[in-house]
């Protein structure tokens, strides 16, 4: 991809399934990668084997749900590795449950990291940006958000949220030349999966029945999100903003 050498791109949740395959493709671009995550030791881990194939990058620990956290962490990777040109908001957590048997407790843990946690993660990094005329902003929603999701309603909620977000911010900051774009993972086996899918012969049931589902034949893996990432973030996407693709192996086809 072009236009993605030397960048300073920064992936929140980069220690997770997704993220670190993320992260992994930016390396092999050539950026500099700032790995954000709660768990200092996953972000660690995935800097650390970024570094081991010649690649840069350096892990930071961040609570999402705390502003001054964000705010500290952005300010950080700027002193350690320059200005940020990308921004992808990767991070996302749920608990699988039917709506109406949830309470306001998981609700606000649910917002807090993919509401909430997003909209920091902007504000702190688009006045930047903004004062720069160039950025490049992808942010990880889900299918969820375009076709709904049983179990899933507050998440859904938030990454509905982030869409249209994600539209304003793009017809917002047009004039700065920074894009704003969504990708919407489908079914992915990832930890989340296999938490919301849960344990045992219901586990297999709900995968062997998606994977029937998806034209594809298979469920997502985190390798098949990073291309349309990186392409988006990249010179070759330089005329595309709010817009919202789907990885989702056909399963959704939404217009």
């Amino acid at each position: 991809m072009r236009g993605l050498s030397n960048k300073v791109v920064l992936v929140t949740g980069g220690g997770g399934g997704i993220g670190s395959a993320i992260c992994q493709r930016f390396a092999a671009e050539g950026a500099k990668v700032a790995v954000f995550d709660i768990n200092k030791q996953s972000a660690e881990r995935v800097a650390a084997s970024i570094r081991e194939s010649q690649g840069q990058a350096q892990a930071f620990e961040v609570d999402l749900t705390k502003q001054e956290s964000v705010i500290a962490a952005v300010a950080a990777t700027e002193q350690q590795l320059g200005t940020i040109d990308v921004l992808v908001n990767n991070a996302g957590w749920d608990k699988a449950a039917p709506f109406l048997k949830t309470d306001k407790v998981l609700w606000d843990q649910i917002v807090a990291v993919n509401l909430y946690g997003a909209l920091y993660m902007h504000h702190a990094v688009l006045s930047g940006m903004s004062a720069r005329g160039a950025g490049r902003v992808i942010n990880i929603a889900s299918d969820a958000a375009r076709v709904g999701s049983s179990g899933e309603a507050v998440y859904a909620f938030c990454k509905g949220g982030l869409v249209a977000f994600s539209k304003t911010m793009a017809r917002e900051l047009a004039r700065k030349q920074i894009s704003v774009n969504v990708v919407c993972p489908g079914p992915t086996d990832t930890a989340l999966f296999r938490d919301f899918a849960g344990e045992g012969e219901q586990g297999e049931k709900l995968k062997t029945a998606l994977t029937k589902a998806i034209p594809f034949g298979r469920l997502g893996q985190p390798d098949d999100v990073p291309g349309i990432v990186v392409f988006l973030a990249s010179d070759e996407a330089a005329f595309i903003t709010g817009q919202v693709i789907s990885v989702s192996g056909g399963l959704t086809m939404a217009g």
